[in-house]
């Protein structure tokens, strides 16, 4: 039984199918065009209206314009797939290309819907609070690509009308080749799942990585790269597999402790050393850095490394509740190392730098009140004093 409507307008499609071609193409330009026109002039403005009332901002992201706008690209696709089959005679080579092509525009078109809602995924997951740290681009940005591959497969498996299963069968035997391909890409993903549950890089954080000469913070974590911008503003971009295979340092941790340590020596020249005669004593503590009751001799050097200890704990930009010390280390050749072992409070790089510059510039002033000496290699300008003298 044949339908053919378009004879029945007094159209006589068999004498000419140029003029049938014609009226399928512009017919198909109008309803598309129609259903676009629709969605961008009533729908998107209507669900916009929408969900700016509502209180959640899920739906805002969700049913985003291109979302929307894939949604009434189905339509007429659908539309099409319905319609030919009264308008054209069945069986015909024309019905059966133009099915074809509506059923290839329909997939194209669930393709891209689908892409559109994994970026809305990846936005509303970026939004949450419990998700938002965790480096999950490179899982959605994979599912893509599993999608697009799909999608793939099934235009192919339309045009030359074979089953999409067979053709998925047929794959295994190249998945050597595909594996050479997408090599980066898987690595990429299970990189970023491991990176992802292991909360072991998130977007914001500072990391070395010496390998790769990387030493900045991290800006953008997708599923074949991380770029870490460095601190003379170049950008490295690293493997996401090499993060999880290679050691990397992630000061993450300094910054939520709440304090940066600060690890730093100054050495004391050996022979400044010695035991506090009285009018030292009585100098010190004049000027108050001494108690006046510590009647039992001490070395100037203890004096000193004790008033430095309660000093540092008085500092009012030293994290007191992390730990304090002053020790000293093994005498070198250089002299005796005093080490000081503290956290600032600010973990900022300007306020820690300009923290430990202010601290030792004081402690070099101080140091001959003690009556000690900072070592320091004689120079050429010393020797040659020495001859003058």
């Amino acid at each position: 039984m044949e339908h053919d409507i378009l004879n029945e307008l007094g159209i006589n499609t068999g004498h000419n199918e140029l003029l049938l071609w014609g009226l399928i193409i512009v017919g198909a330009f109008l309803l598309f065009y129609f259903f676009e026109l629709i969605g961008k002039r009533i729908i998107i403005p209507i669900v916009r209206r929408f969900t700016k009332r509502t209180v959640n901002k899920w739906d805002d992201i969700l049913l985003n314009n291109n979302t929307i706008r894939n949604l009434c690209r189905l339509v007429p696709g659908i539309i099409a797939s319905a319609v030919l089959p009264i308008v054209l005679k069945e069986n015909s080579s024309i019905l059966v290309f133009c099915l074809k092509l509506c059923k290839v525009y329909v997939a194209i078109i669930g393709v891209g819907l689908l892409c559109s809602i994994f970026t809305s995924l990846y936005k509303l997951s970026h939004e949450s609070e419990k998700t938002k740290d965790h480096t999950l681009q490179g899982v959605f940005q994979m599912l893509k690509i599993i999608v697009i591959c799909i999608g793939a497969i099934v235009v192919v498996s339309i045009f030359f009308d074979k089953d999409p299963s067979k053709l998925l069968a047929g794959l295994g035997a190249s998945a050597a080749v595909l594996m050479l391909v997408f090599k980066d890409s898987i690595l990429g993903l299970v990189a970023g799942i491991q990176l992802s549950a292991n909360d072991m890089l998130r977007p914001g954080d500072w990391i070395t990585m010496p390998k790769y000469d990387a030493d900045g913070f991290v800006i953008d974590v997708t599923l074949t790269t991380v770029k870490v911008q460095n601190w003379d503003k170049t950008i490295t971009t690293i493997p996401p597999y090499a993060l999880v295979s290679d050691s990397f340092q992630n000061w993450r941790g300094m910054f939520c402790s709440g304090g940066r340590r600060v690890k730093r020596s100054i050495y004391i020249d050996s022979n400044s050393v010695t035991f506090c005669d009285g009018k030292l004593k009585e100098n010190l503590i004049k000027k108050g850095l001494i108690k006046s009751d510590d009647e039992k001799p001490k070395v100037n050097l203890t004096l000193f490394r004790e008033w430095l200890e309660e000093w540092l704990r008085n500092h009012p930009a030293i994290n007191k509740d992390m730990i304090l010390l002053v020790r000293q280390l093994q005498p070198t050749a250089h002299g005796i190392p005093l080490e000081l072992y503290f956290f600032s409070s600010d973990t900022g790089w300007i306020a820690y730098e300009h923290l430990q510059a202010e601290i030792f510039e004081y402690l070099f002033a101080i140091l001959p009140e003690y009556g000690l000496k900072a070592f320091q290699s004689p120079a050429g300008t010393d020797f040659h004093a020495d001859k003058q003298k």
